[in-house]
């Protein structure tokens, strides 16, 4: 029998058998491997997903406040002012018998104790906390400016002390502001040119005082030329706060605990009275006023729980009125407490009833609100760095609380939702995470950054897809087989090109060469069909034995002459067609005629680059998907009478539909993901505008860019993850999409 199996099949049945075992187990090796490296590919993709989402995910966590001790000596209740250092190890607090008092944040002891007036302290106005500089007010209409710095000293042993003094920036002379009155209430902003202080006497009258800084030429000393003092009209009502822009310009007068009345400063003094603006419900009254951090904003706490902000806002003809940006609510108990944070655009409030609460004014965000007293809240001190507060309460208890409350800014109304910052007139998308100035508030709208990655992509696919789908089918239909041999690996080397290349030819050649050539640019997308249109009609019309001296499928070759002269033509009829049409400059025309903003890295450098980076993908992609379609499906429905076109329409592209469709979500995705082209060849503007003359920003690009340069762990950090994490759930959405209808395209073309 062995024998008979060797003469017949020339190999012995025990060697067949070892082939067949050899070969059962490459097979199984094979789905080992192959089940690995899936299993793998789908491990790494979960493991980028949650390493994005544990970046993420401490922007979602909320605040939270934790009592660590109680001071033994409380902060007194005549206190004015309160303020922490730095480390928040020391604390400050003015009271009303003209005493400066440091104590120990961890025990409430006094540290050191200054005595500034020779009588009592009516007023405390402070100016920006980084300053650390205060004006005091006292019974006589007397002002005296001081500051409080903190010095650090180490022993032998490495122990550090912190030693806090107080001096006089400007001398220990007091200004007489209010001659004889009493000062009841005191605005201060110290300036880098000038210095400003209001005042409010116990008679209702408003008092002005300029200076000018002059800086000594042989020592670091400031000294301060007086101005006249200025008395301001008559207030409307009793006069309960005044406060001071920080640009010096705007004063407010907050008034019978029911409005606002506005001061230009810039004007004379007849014309300095703006207008009177009421700021709440007839029922209820306004109980706190302060600024937030910057010295823009109002924020004034009424006696039913709620916090407003106010700031000025230009309208159309240019003049400003106070308006009315947001509001948060504590509770039901009047706000007797409203502090601003140092670094943020945030604060802390208390109310009657001895609730805290934490809130940010950028995000609209109440990231806590806490019961800690059973008595209400008489006073309460944040450190510099926002994580520890003092709490006293109106039983003369003081405790030391700490905060974490690490990324308030961030809130899906931040991140999704129209924000109205500090300077805009109205509300807006906005993306800018750093600037030059110091008192920059950061915006993290990342809707300009999404609208950029589908405007980009849109531009790109728009030039894309006609021109690769296009090219694939007559490429895989009609061509000839030598040609096409040629041209689909050299489109497919295409791909090969690094695309920092092609983000470098189109900053620095393509764009300035759209921008002079504009004309010529739009010339050629017009020109370029209409010409091929007539070679083709002209082609048809020739005699046959002319036509058919071409092969059949090397009619392509005949175009590329007729291409190349469009773009030629185009090109050298640009600057005639833009002096006559467009008075020598499309570019003005576009802005000053039609009001189209122009820059010169636009989103069409990036679809046209872009495109011809995409083109590679999707040709290859769908002309494989189409040249694989089963030439029996062609030939037999040209044998029934069809025409190739008719084939072409009813037979190929539907069978090859899902390559097809596969071959766009990939191109999409590569589009959206794309970051050198993008980072290259626009402006990087984060803006929303469909206008293919305006530049825009990705989200790639955006986080290529910023990512260097952010701190670790902050909120700018965290949201560029966010980005991240934002482009990797689309492309998976995408890509389910793209794989659910080409599961049903061949489920429905599968049996042709």
């Amino acid at each position: 029998m062995e024998n008979t199996f060797e003469s017949r099949f020339g190999v012995s049945e025990a060697s067949m058998s070892r082939l067949r075992k050899i070969r059962k187990a490459k097979d199984r090796a094979a789905t080992v491997g192959i089940t690995i490296g899936g299993l793998s590919v789908v491990f790494s993709i979960c493991l980028i997903f949650f390493y994005l989402l544990y970046e993420v995910i401490p922007l979602l966590m909320p605040a939270s406040i934790v009592k660590e001790h109680s001071l033994q000596e409380n902060v007194s209740t005549d206190s004015l002012f309160s303020v922490m250092e730095e480390q928040a190890e020391i604390g400050l607090s003015i009271h009303r018998d003209g005493q400066v008092r440091f104590y120990s944040t961890h025990d409430g002891n006094p540290l050191y104790i200054e005595r500034i007036f020779g009588k009592d302290i009516t007023a405390v106005s402070a100016d920006s906390p980084g300053k650390r500089v205060l004006s005091l007010a006292n019974s006589t209409g007397e002002v005296i400016i001081v500051q409080h710095d903190y010095h650090s000293r180490y022993a032998d042993n490495g122990i550090r002390t912190i030693v806090p003094s107080v001096h006089y920036p400007y001398g220990e002379e007091p200004i007489e502001l209010v001659p004889g009155e009493s000062i009841k209430s005191l605005a201060f902003r110290d300036g880098d040119t000038n210095v400003v202080i209001a005042a409010v006497s116990e008679k209702n009258r408003i008092f002005l005082k300029r200076f000018e800084k002059i800086t000594s030429f042989l020592s670091d000393s400031v000294e301060l030329e007086e101005s006249p003092i200025i008395e301001l009209p008559i207030p409307s009502e009793r006069v309960d706060n005044v406060l001071i822009s920080s640009d010096q310009r705007w004063l407010f007068l907050v008034e019978a605990s029911k409005q606002v009345e506005i001061f230009d400063l810039r004007n004379s003094v007849e014309a300095m009275r703006v207008g009177v603006v009421p700021l709440v419900q007839q029922a209820a009254n306004i109980t706190v006023s302060t600024f937030l951090l910057g010295g823009i904003s109002l924020l004034l706490g009424d006696d039913q729980g709620n916090i407003s902000q106010w700031f000025m806002v230009k309208n159309g003809e240019g003049h400003s009125s106070l308006e009315k940006v947001r509001e948060f609510s504590l509770g039901e108990s009047p706000i007797t407490q409203i502090v601003s944070e140092h670094r943020r655009k945030g604060f802390v409030a208390g109310d009657s009833d001895g609730n805290i609460g934490l809130f940010n004014t950028t995000a609209e965000h109440v990231s806590l609100t806490q019961r800690v007293s059973h008595t209400g809240i008489s006073q309460i001190v944040m450190s510099p760095r926002g994580d520890n507060i003092v709490i006293q309460s109106d039983d003369n208890k003081a405790d030391f609380w700490k905060v974490n409350n690490e990324h308030p800014e961030v809130s899906f109304m931040s991140l999704w939702r129209e924000v109205w910052y500090e300077n805009y007139n109205a509300p807006g998308y906005v993306w800018q995470s750093s600037s030059a100035s110091n008192d920059f508030e950061p915006k993290f709208s990342v809707v300009p950054l999404t609208f950029g990655t589908l405007k980009a992509a849109f531009y790109a696919m728009l030039l894309a897809t006609p021109l690769a789908i296009g090219g694939a089918i007559f490429t895989a239909y009609f061509m000839a087989p030598s040609l096409r041999q040629k041209v689909k690996p050299t489109i497919e080397l295409m791909e090969a090109m690094p695309t920092v290349i092609l983000g470098f030819l189109a900053g620095l050649w393509l764009a300035p060469l759209i921008e002079s050539n504009l004309p010529g640019i739009v010339s050629i997308l017009v020109l370029t069909p209409i010409f091929i249109l007539l070679t083709a009609y002209g082609w048809s019309r020739l005699p046959q034995d002319v036509r058919l001296r071409i092969p059949s499928g090397w009619e392509p070759v005949i175009l590329i002459p007729v291409v190349v002269g469009s773009g030629a033509l185009s090109m050298g009829i640009s600057g005639s067609i833009e002096e006559l049409l467009f008075g020598g400059d499309m570019r003005q025309w576009l802005t000053n005629d039609l009001g189209v903003d122009f820059d010169q890295r636009n989103s069409m450098v990036v679809g046209l680059a872009m495109g011809f980076a995409v083109i590679p993908t999707i040709f290859s992609i769908t002309e494989d998907a189409i040249f694989a379609v089963p030439k029996n499906l062609t030939f037999g429905s040209l044998a029934l009478g069809a025409s190739p076109w008719q084939t072409l329409v009813r037979v190929i592209l539907p069978t090859a539909s899902p390559g097809i469709f596969s071959a766009l979500m990939i191109g999409l995705g590569r589009a959206v993901g794309e970051t050198m082209i993008v980072l290259m060849a626009t402006g990087n503007t984060p803006i929303m505008d469909m206008n293919i003359f305006e530049g825009l920003r990705t989200l790639s690009a955006n986080i290529s860019v910023e990512m260097p340069e952010a701190e670790v762990d902050s909120s700018h950090f965290r949201i560029l993850f966010l980005s991240g994490l934002v482009l990797f759930i689309f492309t998976f959405i995408v890509n389910t999409i793209g794989e659910t209808v080409r599961q049903r395209l061949r489920e429905k073309y599968g049996s042709l």
